[in-house]
């Protein structure tokens, strides 16, 4: 369970709220608000993909990460450039665990200079920020 002084630091960037349960929740939240969480979702398969161990699984993810965010007409298509997206189709019939780097590196780019600021200034961020000071003030009050 997180804390104010978790949730201060949030703000400081969207690595601290990708690796935090909660933040990654709210930012989500914000994201689906914004019609673009496929973002957070294409870089969370990334991660995953990455951590994968057996040759068939690597094959099995890749494809199913080309087929959700990176082929043309893709359910959840992230905005990426033509080369990067090139690139990939070329490898995806021979995936490796870095074959989505370049994509997973401009989405991190765009959540962190595009997403991540109007989240910071979201009212979804507000209100979780509201909680945990509430929280915080809660505990200290049978003390006063």
């Amino acid at each position: 369970r997180s804390n104010a002084g978790e949730s201060m630091a949030w703000s400081e960037s969207v690595d601290t709220v990708l690796a935090n349960k909660e933040g990654l929740a709210a930012f989500r939240t914000f994201l689906k608000s914004e019609f673009s969480e496929e973002n957070v979702e294409f870089w969370l398969a990334c991660e995953d993909f990455k951590k994968t161990k057996s040759s068939t699984k690597i094959a099995l993810k890749a494809q199913k990460i080309y087929s959700d965010f990176i082929q043309a007409d893709a359910p959840k298509e992230i905005n990426i450039d033509f080369h990067t997206k090139y690139d990939i189709s070329q490898n995806i019939s021979e995936p490796t665990l870095s074959c989505f780097d370049a994509a997973q590196s401009s989405v991190y780019c765009l959540m962190a200079k595009d997403s991540f600021p109007r989240f910071l200034r979201s009212e979804v961020y507000k209100e979780l920020l509201k909680k945990h000071q509430d929280r915080n003030q809660k505990r200290w009050l049978p003390f006063l």
